[in-house]
């Protein structure tokens, strides 16, 4: 079987021959040591020395040679247009705010997993909000590649809060000291 060991990320160059192309959805792109198969159906063992947030257009290592290249799958998302940068400046904030893991489209709109719960929130706060299904590449957080999964710890994963609990659920009764408050109602 093949054997992913190196995480390659999209912005480094490599010249390294194309082995294959793996698809997965952003829930799955956060990972250590899993088997996998690629989009040809051929498995392949991931084994990275630590959990890595894998991003579109990033590559995996082989072991014998070669690379996998990572896609971000087509998911439901939500794809947010706000009146303008100053508003567009704010709903992001909001989203940061919750921990939810955001893309910034090159047009300037947002785009987040979808989620009831944030779907009222935008809309609440004069956010268009249109649902699509599209690839979900999201931002890596200020401290990506810092150590940890922040680079600090808040003591519990960074995925997106998701109040229907089949992600993750935690309690929150966590404290901050990084001088920001979060809401997390």
């Amino acid at each position: 079987m093949r054997h992913a060991i190196e995480h390659i990320p999209v912005d480094r160059a490599d010249t390294s021959e194309v082995r294959g192309t793996v698809t997965l959805a952003f829930a799955d792109r956060h990972r250590r040591r899993i088997r996998l198969h690629d989009d040809a159906g051929e498995p392949f063992l991931l084994d990275l020395p630590h959990a890595v947030r894998l991003a579109d257009g990033d590559r995996l290592r082989l072991v014998d040679g070669g690379v996998i290249v990572v896609r971000a799958a087509d998911e439901p998302v939500l794809t947010i247009t706000a009146a303008g940068p100053i508003a567009t400046a704010k709903l992001a904030w909001h989203i940061g705010n919750r921990h939810t893991p955001v893309q910034v489209l090159n047009d300037g709109r947002l785009r987040i997993i979808d989620d009831h719960v944030m779907r009222d929130m935008i809309t609440g706060l004069g956010g268009v909000v249109e649902n699509e299904i599209a690839p979900f590449d999201p931002l890596n957080g200020a401290y990506h590649g810092l150590g940890g999964a922040h680079g600090h710890s808040h003591g519990h994963d960074h995925f997106d809060h998701d109040d229907q609990g089949d992600k993750h659920s935690h309690d929150h009764s966590h404290d901050h000291h990084h001088g920001h408050s979060h809401d997390h109602g």
